[in-house]
């Protein structure tokens, strides 16, 4: 099918800004906040990421789709994305494990998929003026509606995306052979690469709804509670919070992502909204202890503020050296740390798989001194 034949689209920006391209996806009208990408593959890791619910996301990579779709690389229940933005869905997708092309993934899926637009364009002025309200539509080109039309839609700040991507009930993610820990997951739209690290280093994993209380996953008596990666802001995630400022001091905590915002907001600190993110596999986070630079995955519009925590009972342990933001933190005294980062990766770097071994070393050292006791 040629270019030409195929639906027009158009994307609309709050600040009236309009740019024209062909549909690849499904047909509608949706509105969400729009968002940059700069991974160059890995973007069915990216679609099945519930941390993009309520976003657009804009490849800046200009081919995408040329490896297809398959039923190993997904990375959550089913592709969460509002829509995906590229300058070209390649027409042909080789790989020995594709299933199916990102076009008809996108369709089946009701996925808006826009292409030729100059997304270098897109992404400078994302750059320039900041993350912000957007709309695709197929139905409707008239330019003045669609920009009254995503002006009056919700934003990010504020709003509870969790409930709509964590678990409905408990479950258990498939064992290891050998099990040395036991860990509770605080599902707050957990990638399933990091249950499968999990696993892979010897845990009995129990996977919970958001809304679990602290008394319910202590009853469970994990050696560990690990915080997991999740959409939007972590102040609209207020009873996430408190059941993390109930569980500090009585199990080993790691916090990944919002996990680890949230995990700032339960230590007393407090979050901010970044001007345009961080999204994509090739963004440097230095630790401070050691020295050493890791590139990491990363996915995340808000972060917490360094000044607002702590110095006494917080430090900070790793920053972004492209904005020099907060990147990690550890409790001085309690078993208790978080990464803003992606360590599980997938797709990406494998730079800081590390972290997964500090849990287990956490855990471990936990164990051995309540054992003491």
């Amino acid at each position: 099918m040629s270019l030409n034949k195929k639906m027009n689209a158009v994307i609309a920006l709050e600040d009236g800004t309009v740019f024209k391209g062909k549909s690849f996806g499904a047909a509608g009208e949706r509105c969400a906040e729009i968002v940059f990408n700069t991974s160059m593959t890995g973007y069915q890791e990216i679609l099945t990421d519930p941390s993009y619910k309520g976003q657009f996301v804009l490849m800046t990579y200009p081919l995408i789709g040329n490896y297809g779709i398959n039923p190993e690389d997904v990375e959550s229940r089913e592709p969460f994305v509002e829509g995906f933005i590229v300058k070209e869905c390649s027409r042909i997708a080789s790989n020995w494990r594709s299933q199916e092309t990102l076009r008809e993934y996108l369709k089946k899926n009701k996925i808006l998929g826009i292409e030729g637009i100059d997304t270098r364009a897109l992404t400078r002025h994302i750059r320039l003026k900041g993350a912000m309200k957007a709309v695709i539509s197929t139905v409707d080109t008239n330019e003045k509606n669609l920009v009254e039309r995503v002006k009056a839609s919700p934003g990010l700040i504020g709003r509870d995306l969790v409930k709509k991507v964590t678990c409905g009930q408990t479950y258990t993610w498939p064992q290891p052979p050998e099990k040395q820990f036991k860990v509770v997951v605080l599902d707050c739209g957990v990638k399933f690469n990091i249950l499968r690290e999990l696993a892979e280093h010897s845990c009995e994993i129990t996977v919970v709804p958001a809304t679990t209380k602290s008394d319910e996953i202590l009853k469970l008596k994990p050696d560990g509670v690990l915080l997991s990666n999740g959409p939007g802001d972590p102040e609209g995630v207020s009873y996430v919070v408190e059941t993390v400022k109930e569980l500090i001091g009585k199990v080993p905590i790691f916090g990944i992502c919002l996990g680890h915002q949230m995990l700032g907001l339960a230590l007393g600190g407090r979050t901010y909204k970044l001007k345009f993110g961080h999204h994509g596999a090739n963004h440097p986070a230095k630790n401070l202890k050691t020295g050493r630079i890791a590139i990491t995955v990363q996915n995340h519009g808000f972060c917490v503020d360094i000044n607002s925590l702590s110095k006494k009972d917080v430090e900070v342990t790793h920053i972004n050296l492209n904005d020099n933001t907060c990147e990690g933190l550890k409790h001085k005294s309690l078993p208790v740390f978080s990464v803003q980062f992606h360590p599980e990766a997938s797709a990406g770097p494998n730079d800081a798989k590390y972290l997964f071994h500090e849990f287990m070393k956490t855990m471990r050292k936990h164990s051995a001194k309540k054992n003491r006791h």
